[in-house]
Formats: C-alpha cells, sequence, structure tokens
C-alpha cells in the first residue's frame, strides 16, 4: 500500500518514505516518522516497492533493484506534482539503498536524502560493502544509525560518510539495532520525532 499523509500547518515540503527488506510501508517506524514529519509541516508519501507489491513476505530479489528504484523515481515524481516546495526522499535499509543507488544516478532528483539504518554490509561481512555509488553521490543525506546496528558499526559509516562528495550528517542512535529501536530512545515514536527534527534542522527548513 501507499499511503499520504497531510501536515495540518504545511510547509510546502515533502517526503517520499520506503521500508527494508523485510517490512512494508506498514512498518511501524514508517508510519511514526509520517506522523513526525506531518507534525512539523512536511507531506509524507509511505511508498510501497515493487517487490513488496509482487509478494507480500520474503526479501527483494536482486533483480527487483531496478524496477524498485524506477518505483521510486515515480514515487518523487508524483509527490514533486502535488506540492510547490522541496521533495526529499528516503528510506529504511533497503529501501534507503535503493534511494541512494537512484540519487547517485539522477543528480537533482530530490533535494536531500534521509538513510535510515543504511546496510554498509551484510552481518559479520565487512569487507562486502555496498558504496561503490557514493562517490557519485552529489545529495546532501542524513544518515540515523544505530550503535548496534550489525550491518554496519558508526565508525564504519562515519569512514563511508567520507566518500561522498555531498553534505552529510549522521544522527547516532545509542543502543539501537538495525530496527532504530531497543535503543534509550525507546519505541518507534520517540525515534521518529528526533529523525523529523534533526532533518529538518539538516534542510534547513
Amino acid at each position: 500500500m501507499t499511503a499520504l499523509a497531510r501536515p495540518p500547518a504545511p510547509t510546502g515540503d515533502g517526503l517520499v518514505l520506503t521500508h527494508g527488506a523485510g517490512t512494508d510501508a506498514d512498518a511501524p517506524l514508517l508510519v511514526a516518522l509520517a506522523e513526525a514529519f506531518a507534525a512539523v509541516g512536511l507531506a509524507v508519501l509511505r511508498y510501497e516497492l515493487p517487490f513488496r507489491r509482487a509478494r507480500p513476505t520474503g526479501p527483494p530479489a536482486p533483480a527487483s533493484a531496478a524496477a524498485d528504484r524506477e518505483g521510486l523515481r515515480h514515487a518523487v515524481g508524483s509527490l514533486r506534482a502535488s506540492l510547490v516546495g522541496r521533495v526529499y526522499l528516503g528510506g529504511h535499509s533497503y529501501g534507503g539503498r535503493q534511494a541512494s543507488i537512484l540519487a547517485a544516478s539522477e543528480p537533482g532528483l530530490v533535494e536531500a536524502l534521509l538513510l535510515l539504518a543504511y546496510p554498509l554490509h551484510p552481518p559479520r561481512r565487512p569487507s562486502a560493502l555496498r558504496t561503490a555509488h557514493f562517490a557519485e553521490l552529489r545529495t546532501p543525506a542524513l544518515f540515523v544509525h544505530g550503535s548496534r546496528d550489525p550491518f554496519g558499526s558508526l565508525d564504519e559509516l562515519e569512514a563511508a560518510r567520507q566518500l561522498i562528495p555531498a553534505r552529510t550528517a549522521l544522527l547516532a542512535v545509542e543502543g539501537a539495532g538495525h530496527d532504530l529501536r531497543g535503543g534509550r530512545a525507546g519505541r518507534a515514536g520517540s525515534v521518529a520525532v528526533t529523525v523529523a527534527e534533526a532533518f529538518v534542522r539538516f534542510v534547513g527548513a
């Protein structure tokens, strides 16, 4: 499913937000983020990737990645057509990876990225990095990462950020794993408010 959260006091800006490999657009983190961003004036489109629409469970096949990126591109265009301000793109894990690959291949598609628990590498395989496109990424990006994420440590993410020629920042969630929960921030709603506030500061709204 795809759902649009409209803010009570719109700024004119909007965010396309998508999910990871094991969830969908109704993931608690995405729902909480949509509410938090709407509260600060952004319209939020929670977008369900084509791989998840094709089958309700299971991870995406590598061959589906191009279709997932194309779906995100269309979602960005759809949201931009309904707004007067800036459009941002964000995703959790796999969704964030595809968002960043898309932005690297299409500079100017969106004004900034929100990369939640970016999967730098598979767990216990630190040499299998997923950063080949970082050198081509010219879109500002805010990374949100748990200190206990098995898909990449905070130190590894700091090193990876140096590969990106655009402006980046890191919001660390202490004690959280790949789902960005379990830290001192507590539930998804608490993390979401912190993320929304940090992202608004990052983009200068």
